[in-house]
């Protein structure tokens, strides 16, 4: 199915726990994988305002995730330390390596790149920083401390 991403609604904000959103103000999704009709992975562009992250720094349990840059430079943050990603770079994430990541926009331009995971059910994403774990369910996401505790809504 050809997607044209000009047709392809926004998706902003997030479903993290309120305390925690505003780290990702400014980022832009439209979800082309859903678009055309893939099951068994996603595809997201993103657009990253200045000063706005991919998402809290993170690592998943079952699910591989790859990054590639498409316009401007980027910080990729992990738990090595940060590098500049630039277009034409990609990132890759294997399901299970306990290394948290995320990108960070330094720039005063939008960065632009695409994000690719699978959807192995059974995910869980642990943020190294926070205390926050998600648990993938069959309604989406659930939001707990790391003691378990589940934050409301």
């Amino acid at each position: 199915m050809i997607v044209n991403p000009e047709n392809v609604p926004d998706i902003t904000g997030s479903k993290y726990p309120l305390q925690f959103q505003s780290a990702v103000a400014g980022r832009v999704k439209k979800r082309l994988g859903d678009a055309a009709g893939l099951k068994n992975f996603g595809v997201n562009l993103v657009r990253l305002a200045p000063g706005s992250c991919s998402a809290l720094r993170h690592w998943h349990s079952c699910q591989d995730e790859l990054i590639y840059v498409l316009e401007g430079d980027v910080y990729l943050v992990t738990n090595a330390g940060e590098k500049v990603l630039k277009p034409g770079m990609a990132a890759g994430f294997p399901a299970g390596d306990a290394d948290g990541h995320h990108l960070v926009n330094r720039s005063n331009y939008d960065v632009v790149y695409l994000e690719i995971g699978d959807r192995t059910s059974g995910d869980s994403a642990h943020y190294p920083d926070d205390d926050l774990i998600a648990e993938s369910s069959g309604n989406g996401w659930i939001f707990t401390r790391k003691n378990g505790e589940v934050y409301e809504e």
